[in-house]
Parts: structure tokens; sequence; C-alpha cells
């Protein structure tokens, strides 16, 4: 596994840039932790599909392509999350599930060594 920089500092920023339209947005009174979760989420795919290389090709691209899917899913659940008010602990479970099952396909794809 090996880490690009410069691909790292751009998802860093597409994920900064992405929170803040959420926290400009957002119509609730949870407006810190939407960017907060938001960022964590958005930064986790994106250093994944954008700023990690790995030894195999084939697994390069797996993992990218659901790195790409999550991050998708993620940013749709963060702006549905916007648009409405909602309630602190759905928002923890939800994206936290989410997240728990990239890491969990991203390690059985990386682990799988085909």
């Amino acid at each position: 596994m090996k880490l690009n920089f410069v691909n790292f500092f751009i998802a860093l920023l597409i994920s900064t840039l992405l929170s803040y339209g959420l926290f400009s947005f957002n119509k609730s009174e949870n407006d810190m932790l939407l960017t907060l979760g938001g960022f964590l989420c958005f930064l986790l795919t994106l250093v994944i599909s954008m700023g990690v290389d790995f030894q195999r090709q084939r697994t390069t691209t797996n993992i990218r392509v659901v790195s790409i899917v999550f991050f998708l899913i993620t940013l749709v659940s963060n702006l549905i999350f916007a648009n409405f008010v909602f309630n602190v602990p759905l928002y923890i479970i939800i994206n936290g599930v989410l997240i728990l099952i990239y890491i969990f396909i991203a390690k059985s794809i990386y682990t799988s060594k085909q």
C-alpha cells in the first residue's frame, strides 16, 4: 500500500469543500455534526479511492470502485440529512453502518490477494 501525497491533498480539499457545502445548506441545528460526519465519510472514501495505490492493480481497481460507490452513497445520505431536521442518533447509526460496511468490503478485497 502506497500513499500518493498529491492525490491525498486533493481528496482532503474536496472533502473540506463538500463539508462546507453541507454546513452552508443545512436546515437543522445539528450543523457541526453534519459537517464533521460528512467530512470524515468523504475523506475516508476519497483518500482510499484517489490517494492510495495497492500492490496489485486488480485490488486497486476493485477497492477504488467500492470507494467511489460508497462515496456517492454517503454524499446522497448527507445531502438528505442536510435538507431535513434529523435526529442525532439516527445520523450516527446510518453513517456509522455505511462506513463499517465499506471498511468490511474494502478489507475483504484487500485480504483476498487476487
